[in-house]
């Protein structure tokens, strides 16, 4: 790995990033502090995260920035339930890409333990 970037998991994450940014832009205007904040904020951390974890020294590090990235992925998943069952969207798609991001965290922090 030459830096983050190059990390399938990063690239991922911040295309929803990007994903959140435009399903939130069509929220009710009231929720700009509320739940599209905590979204977007919860969002950006993922790929926040794994670049800031891959900076660091030594592999036990880098999983615990890529734990704190899963618990913010968690953290959006529960504020896409909520803005779901609030009716402020219906997007699918958008936990198939969630699912895709929690997978390949999840088998970079077994392949970083397993090299510790």
């Amino acid at each position: 790995m030459k830096t983050h970037k190059d990390l399938d998991v990063w690239q991922k994450s911040i295309v929803l990033v990007e994903n959140i940014y435009a399903l939130t832009s069509s929220f009710p205007k009231e929720e700009i502090y509320g739940i599209i904040n905590q979204m977007r904020r919860a969002a950006v951390s993922i790929p926040s995260n794994i670049a800031e974890g891959s900076a660091r020294q030594g592999n036990k590090e880098f999983a615990n920035f890529l734990y704190i990235a899963l618990g913010s992925l968690s953290e959006l998943e529960t504020q896409l339930i909520i803005s779901k069952n609030l009716r402020y969207h219906s997007n699918e798609i958008i936990f198939a890409e969630l699912e895709t991001v929690r997978k390949l965290l999840i088998g970079l922090i077994k392949y970083i333990k397993a090299k510790q």
